[in-house]
């Protein structure tokens, strides 16, 4: 069992998101098995305060997110909410913001790309 790691997503030590070489304003982050280095596999926590928005992006690969509190909202209008599970295939681009904060678990399976 030494090689069993258990975190508690509501008890963690957040950092500032940096993942694109910038940190983007309002967004922060803790990793669980997200490493950049190994072709951005990995997950992670995301946490968003309010007013804050993802900086524009292309999935390389699968993207996949579960709401864990919050409202976080996409270009078309379209409203993740508490419980959605979400998932984005290698190719498709975005970016999302939200009114009054979120926290998502993050599930990553490449890095994305700026665009």
């Amino acid at each position: 069992m030494s090689k069993r790691k258990i975190t508690d997503l509501y008890n963690v030590k957040f950092k500032p998101f940096d993942n694109y070489g910038v940190t983007v304003p309002g967004m922060n982050w803790y990793k669980i098995t997200y490493n950049k280095e190994n072709g951005g596999q990995g997950s992670y926590v995301l946490k968003m305060d309010p007013g804050a928005k993802s900086l524009p992006h292309e999935h390389t690969g699968y993207e996949e997110f579960l709401m864990l509190d919050g409202e976080l909202i996409d270009p078309d209008g379209k409203i993740f909410r508490k419980g959605d599970f979400i998932s984005f295939e290698p190719g498709s681009a975005h970016s999302s913001y939200t009114k009054d904060g979120c926290l998502i678990l993050v599930f990553m399976r490449g890095i994305n790309k700026p665009t």
